[in-house]
């Protein structure tokens, strides 16, 4: 049952059309999915349509069990709402791929590696998240997307102020929203609503703008996004930050077929209208007045001396393309395009993860963590590989002892349909699963 109040507001604001929303809330929703290109072909069932607005998105004729799918859990693709997806449009006609990027409310992750996808080795991001239970989803979808040119992290909007003040050249701002857009799907969203919950979201989305706002360099573009209709958080924001920040609302290029509704300020995806969930976008573009240009303060970072370099750089298919640090026993790699700007970072922010962890000491020897097997940067010919079946790879996902015949002694490189799953250590005796515990399958 959808909120009375709720239906109130949307005749006011859609008139006779509200009634064609409020039937199309009631329908089932529909799965999408986009691709990474770590997969070459689509493998399992689809409709024929594409999602029009970005080229790697697909409408699923029926939701399968994505956990049953090895290349699920190797991040080949990322089951994420089709109307989302239309940031890739903002990204293509105003964002180069050399950008410094900012996604502000990141978890779990969809618009990040749709963000780092459109950087490519070029440009960087820091996807962030505020809410410490979410941050980790947050990283292992980050990891298992496989681009290195990411940092989590876990700040305030305004530590980014504070710290990175006119560094990004883009910020998006998929601001927390009380949820309309997701009514179709979502019960609690339904039970959770309220007018005054609307008041509230929209001055925390207005906070939220005020405090990340500085971060952004002169001419640069903040992208604000909701997954709610309502006015309040939507176009009244963003007047708002037009008036009160000085921001220009730019115009986003679209294709009339795609039921796209364009407001004075702002484009809705309505259910009825687009083959999606409700969703809300605007571009604004910071005044390019004369400010001091963001330098990146130079700091010596522990433990520089990297244990077994030259081994790890053979796992690499670029290794002059990647830094390599070292904390305690673990070790990380990272954009060297990037250095002295992610060192600085992480003395300023709480860092999460920074590129991909490459390798671990373990007694005398280095071993290679798993999100390396998860990086689009692996040279995998480094490694012994072995294919598995489904089963044997379902097996390896559910972190279960592994029996696969005669290997050669220490690590394995485990594959599934050429796309890496993880890996696996020959002790002569035994071969141990080195797939992490906190992401295994826990039930199928």
């Amino acid at each position: 049952m959808l909120p009375i109040e709720f239906l109130d507001s949307m005749r006011q604001q859609l008139g006779p059309e509200a009634e064609c929303l409020f039937r199309a809330l009631e329908t089932e929703p529909q799965t999408s999915i986009r691709l990474n290109d770590k997969l070459d072909v689509l493998s399992f069932p689809c409709d024929i349509d594409e999602v029009p607005w970005h080229v790697d998105g697909y409408y699923m004729s029926e939701r399968p069990q994505f956990t049953l799918d090895p290349l699920f859990h190797a991040g080949c693709y990322y089951v994420q709402e089709a109307s989302s997806m239309f940031v890739q449009q903002a990204l293509d006609q105003y964002v180069e791929p050399n950008s410094v990027v900012l996604d502000l409310c990141a978890a779990p992750g969809g618009k990040s590696t749709l963000i780092s996808q459109h950087l490519k080795d070029g440009g960087l991001l820091i996807s962030n998240e505020v809410v410490r239970q979410r941050v980790f989803i947050l990283s292992e979808n980050i990891q298992k997307w496989g681009n290195g040119n990411v940092v989590v992290t876990h700040n305030k909007p305004a530590d980014f102020a504070m710290h990175t003040r006119n560094l990004f050249d883009c910020i998006l701002v998929d601001a927390p929203c009380s949820g309309e857009g997701m009514f179709r799907k979502d019960e609690e969203a339904r039970e959770q609503w309220s007018v005054k919950n609307v008041q509230m979201c929209a001055e925390r989305q207005r906070s939220i703008l005020m405090d990340v706002w500085e971060a952004l360099k002169p001419g640069g573009i903040l992208i604000y996004s909701t997954c709610t209709f309502n006015r309040e958080e939507d176009e009244e924001n963003v007047k708002w930050a037009a008036d009160c920040l000085g921001a220009e609302i730019l115009p986003l290029h679209h294709d009339e077929s795609w039921g796209i509704y364009e407001s004075e300020a702002g484009y809705h995806f309505y259910p009825h209208l687009t083959r999606g969930e409700g969703f809300y976008i605007a571009v604004l573009r910071k005044s390019e007045e004369y400010v001091p240009e963001f330098k990146v303060k130079k700091v010596t970072l522990k433990n520089q001396n990297v244990e077994f370099l030259s081994e790890m750089q053979k796992w690499l298919m670029k290794p002059e393309d990647w830094a390599i640090r070292q904390a305690d026993r673990f070790m990380t790699a990272y954009p060297m395009a990037y250095k002295e700007l992610i060192d600085y970072l992480s003395t300023c922010l709480t860092c999460i993860c920074t590129g991909f962890g490459i390798g671990e000491i373990r007694g005398k020897n280095v071993a290679p963590q798993h999100s390396l097997a998860m990086a689009k940067a692996m040279k995998k010919e480094a490694f012994v590989q072995v294919a598995l079946t489904r089963e044997q790879a379902l097996s390896y996902l559910r972190s279960e002892a592994l029996s696969l015949g005669s290997l050669p002694l220490g690590t394995i490189l485990l594959t599934y349909e050429g796309v890496c799953l993880g890996f696996a250590k020959n002790v002569g005796n035994r071969l141990n699963n080195l797939y992490p515990n906190e992401w295994r399958i826990r039930k199928l």
